[in-house]
């Protein structure tokens, strides 16, 4: 019995020791896992909280967010370099939004403009910010920086454009995409193919447009230069239309005239042997243009025709420079002569309406009354045997006016008015026909 109970006894401490043992461990278990789990929400909270700090990071202003959201992507040529990483409504009631950029593509340069595009119109979580690189800048946005409003853009949604516009516009718009809705159905797959070939063409057009704003000034200088060009064509587009009608009937006629270059090329042919005789005659004249050439321009002075020339009076003293000649300050000879046909101009208005009469008298009358002209037959001062034989002649008719030998018109074109009568010192009731206006 005693065995038994020392043997029990022993079994019992040790038992106890163990348990002892185990509680300690359970214990220092629980610990260390608490631990983990603090650990793991303390490196959590450092990635959520502190993680990005050490990024670079931009902020543009906007006039609205324009239905960015946080995650969006940031892309420049279609190439993604960062994300929206924060949006903030302004005290102005405009939108900051935090730009994250990739390292690779920081620092930003001074002159990137932002811009918030829509790779579709469906949906609403489809935006991203567009950043435009400045061509040339040295001066770089710090880490923390801003991109001024000046230097954004929001996108422009569809519902504001079709605000712009009125109800009769919208339903033309709409039937406009309804027929091309029309045009593509069951030909999608090609206008696709199409489609497809047309991007290298946008692309060029693309560099081609980058280019041209690469030096602004000078682009601005050309479109403001191409407008006053423009504007003044536009000034003078009746001269224009003269010009254009009359290049337009100049190149008929030549065209017309074709069919004489043949001809021409024969002649130019014939002419072989006589050029060939007048190269000859160059040759044999050559000693003589050499001597004349001399008596033109000979070294030395007073010597050959130039000299001469120079002690003549010159040409502009005497023609229209005022000087004294003859004892009186007089005019040059051009603008007497002016002054002279200012004074004439009245004497031949008068003599004008029987040019036609005196160039029939100058051919001595072999053409006088066998044509016509504006203002009738070309004998106007004569009296027609038809008068006399038809009845009595009418006498007193000594005043007749230029072109009374013909019927007056109906709508009183060849009749001269009261004011002309008395300058012409004529009488229209003179006429020779009974039609008297």
């Amino acid at each position: 019995m005693p065995g038994r109970t020392g043997t029990k006894s022993g079994t019992g401490r040790s038992g106890g020791d163990t348990g002892t043992r185990m509680g300690s461990v359970s214990r220092l278990g629980r610990v260390a896992a608490l631990g983990a789990v603090i650990a793991a929400v303390t490196l959590v909270a450092l990635v959520l909280v502190g993680g990005g700090s050490g990024g670079y990071e931009v902020t543009a202003k906007f006039i609205n967010a324009g239905q960015i959201v946080k995650g969006n992507p940031v892309q420049t040529g279609g190439t993604a370099i960062g994300t929206v990483k924060d949006i903030a409504i302004t005290d102005d009631g405009q939108a900051d939004i935090k730009l994250e950029i990739d390292e690779k593509y920081t620092p930003l340069r001074e002159g990137t403009r932002a811009a918030i595009r829509q790779v579709s119109q469906s949906g609403i979580a489809n935006r991203y910010v567009n950043l435009s690189f400045p061509p040339d800048s040295e001066d770089v946005i710090d880490d923390g920086g801003r991109i001024t409003i000046d230097k954004t853009s929001t996108a422009v949604e569809l519902d504001e454009l079709f605000n712009t516009v009125d109800a009769k516009t919208r339903k033309a718009l709409q039937d406009f995409l309804k027929g091309n809705a029309r045009q593509f159905e069951g030909a999608g797959a090609e206008a696709n193919e199409t489609f497809r070939y047309l991007n290298p063409a946008l692309a060029t057009s693309s560099r081609l447009f980058n280019e041209l704003t690469r030096d602004k000034p000078v682009l601005e200088r050309f479109l403001v230069d191409s407008s006053r060009l423009v504007t003044a064509l536009a000034e003078r587009r009746d001269d224009l239309a003269g010009l254009v009608g009359n290049l337009n009937q100049t190149t008929r006629a030549l065209g017309d005239r074709l069919g004489g270059v043949d001809q021409r090329v024969h002649v130019v042919e014939r002419l072989e042997p006589f050029l060939g005789e007048a190269r000859a005659f160059a040759a044999d004249a050559e000693p003589t243009v050499r001597d004349l050439r001399a008596a033109v321009q000979r070294p030395g002075r007073d010597n050959d025709l130039i000299n001469f020339l120079d002690t003549v009076p010159r040409l502009a003293d005497i023609a229209v420079e005022p000087k004294r000649r003859n004892g009186k300050q007089r005019p040059g000879a051009f603008p007497q002569t002016a002054s002279g046909f200012k004074d004439a101009a009245p004497i031949i208005a008068e003599a004008r309406p029987y040019t036609t009469d005196l160039l029939g008298w100058f051919d001595d009358f072999s053409t006088t009354g066998g044509g016509f002209d504006a203002l009738g037959a070309y004998a106007r001062a004569f009296i027609g045997f038809g008068e006399t034989l038809e009845g009595p002649a009418k006498r007193g008719q000594y005043k007749r006016c230029p072109g009374s030998a013909e019927e007056a018109a109906s709508d009183g074109s060849n009749v001269f008015s009261s004011e002309e009568q008395s300058r012409l010192d004529c009488s229209e009731s003179a006429r020779a026909t009974g039609n008297v206006p």
